[in-house]
């Protein structure tokens, strides 16, 4: 089992932790991290976007002129497609851009997306990330103290107001639960910060998926 070194606040070694290499240094799988982030990114649009067609655009109730004599193209409506105003032809309608991956593959894609951060060295562990204050230039302390790099996910497992206050004004830094831990935050990071008892929750759902 591969050991990391565990950091206090102060970013000073305080203990060491073990990682399953089940999870941790599995193989990484590139197909499932992909279809993984195009669900998530599928899931988070609206599909709100829509045009009128021909019988929805209000007027066009009578022909606008008489089929023949006229030496102009017979017409049935000024509201057809053709016409400036008229409904729009094949036009986009409301629709859900979400779709299915069964289970295994969700597990699959979240051990990569792990696996990867730590074949990177980007997974750093606290012993705890329960800030005395939240204040954004104690986060950013914290940050370059521990030499912290680009994007900043921090994963806690239980509330820590503090440090979710302190991040908020930082555009490179973000926060979630253990048990919320998803594919497109891990990968959107540079950086995973771990509590070590987010660790063991992360490794005990993955172990029973």
């Amino acid at each position: 089992m591969a050991k990391m070194n565990v950091l206090n606040l102060k970013a000073e070694k305080v203990s060491d932790i073990s990682f399953d290499d089940s999870i941790w240094k599995s193989e990484i799988h590139s197909d499932a991290l992909k279809k993984m982030i195009r669900l998530q990114l599928s899931a988070s649009r609206q599909g709100t976007a829509k045009t009128k067609t021909r019988s929805e655009v209000s007027g066009g109730g009578r022909k606008p002129w008489r089929q023949k004599g006229t030496g102009r193209a017979r017409q049935g409506s000024i509201r057809a497609p053709q016409w400036r105003g008229g409904g729009i032809s094949l036009g986009v309608s409301p629709r859900d851009y979400t779709f299915k991956i069964n289970k295994k593959e969700r597990v699959l894609a979240l051990k990569s997306a792990l696996a990867d951060k730590m074949a990177n060295k980007a997974v750093v562990v606290f012993d705890s990330l329960d800030v005395p204050s939240l204040k954004t230039k104690d986060i950013k302390k914290l940050i370059k103290d521990a030499k912290l790099q680009g994007k900043i996910l921090f994963v806690t497992k239980d509330d820590c107001e503090n440090l979710y206050m302190a991040c908020r004004n930082l555009g490179y830094a973000y926060h979630i639960f253990a048990d919320e831990i998803n594919v497109y935050d891990i990968v959107n990071a540079d950086t995973l910060v771990l509590e070590s008892e987010a660790v063991k929750v992360i490794e005990e759902v993955l172990a029973n998926a």
